[in-house]
């Protein structure tokens, strides 16, 4: 099957389907999720690490998650967690599959959404593509309260796509000048070219909350000099040995070692990105996800290639 036949199967198939989204978005009006992009501009960072203890911390208090890994060639989130699952993202955008028959358990309840570990062209998705994954969500049946979004580190397209699509981006950072420069980088992507006015900003690795706040106001200063954005401060992480050993037994440390100083400060991270504001109006579950990416005009069905 071309991959052009391919995509336009998933779309068929999705706007035959809008009787059941429609009913979906009927039914979760009252309780919209919680979406979350975790980026950054260079990898190495702890940018996966901190989508999954976030994930696992919300979950821990109370909230019903689920983690995408976004990274689509690469599925960091498996590695981390010694996942091997069976399906992935790719049977998704094959039509194999539907979104809730690839999810895996991840601790504390977390629902995951694998990606294609190996499968090289997943990284590099035509716009269509891009929209019929993120489309299928809109077919969930799952009860959720948080999306967690783990992009790819850079400033690929993929990246920059979630990011519009979503109502929070938590760019990490670490204090070291490679760092500072691609987070720089990427966040001028972000507010210049993709119009996203407000960024949260996490200190990952630091020895203490003054180093965290310390790294903030370097990027702040940049920022604030060059750029129209606004930059909040969403606190620090730790540079923690349980963290290291969380790692290498492929667990989750605010699972394993949920007494120490970074499993607090996920803890901490979770409290806050509770109270970050769910815009007022949209329209419930993961609507709001597919409206914003398809409203971002990424894509036009009128105007694809899919369309011939």
């Amino acid at each position: 099957m071309t991959r052009v036949s391919s995509t336009t199967r998933i779309l068929t198939t999705m706007y035959q389907r809008e009787d059941q989204a429609a009913g979906l978005r009927q039914m979760s009006a009252t309780s919209p999720v919680r979406v979350i992009a975790v980026a950054s501009g260079k990898g190495g960072v702890g940018k996966t690490n901190v989508s999954v203890n976030l994930s696992v911390a919300m979950a821990q208090a109370g909230r019903r998650v689920m983690l995408m890994d976004a990274d689509l060639g690469l599925a960091n989130v498996d590695v981390l967690l010694g996942l091997q699952p069976r399906r992935n993202l790719s049977h998704v955008l094959a039509g194999d599959a539907d979104l809730d028959e690839i999810l895996v358990d991840g601790p504390a309840g977390i629902a995951i959404v694998p990606a294609a570990s190996g499968v090289a062209r997943m990284a590099d998705l035509d716009p269509a593509e891009h929209v019929g994954l993120i489309r299928a969500f809109s077919e969930m049946t799952r009860p959720l309260d948080v999306l967690v979004v783990d992009t790819a580190a850079g400033l690929h397209d993929s990246v920059t796509s979630f990011c519009r699509a979503v109502q929070e981006v938590l760019v990490v950072v670490c204090d070291e000048p490679a760092s500072i420069t691609d987070a720089y980088a990427l966040i001028k992507v972000l507010s210049r070219d993709h119009g996203i006015a407000r960024i949260r900003v996490l200190a990952n690795m630091v020895r203490g909350p003054e180093e965290g706040r310390a790294l903030f106001r370097k990027l702040t200063a940049v920022c604030d000099r060059f750029l129209d954005v606004i930059l909040d401060h969403a606190g620090s992480i730790p540079h923690d040995e349980s963290l290291r050993k969380s790692v290498q037994r492929q667990k989750a440390v605010a699972e394993v070692y949920p007494g120490s100083p970074s499993a607090r400060a996920f803890k901490e991270l979770a409290r806050k990105a509770d109270t970050w504001p769910v815009p007022s109006g949209s329209s419930g579950k993961i609507e709001f996800f597919v409206e914003r990416l398809v409203g971002s005009g990424s894509f036009d069905p009128d105007q694809s290639s899919v369309a011939g």
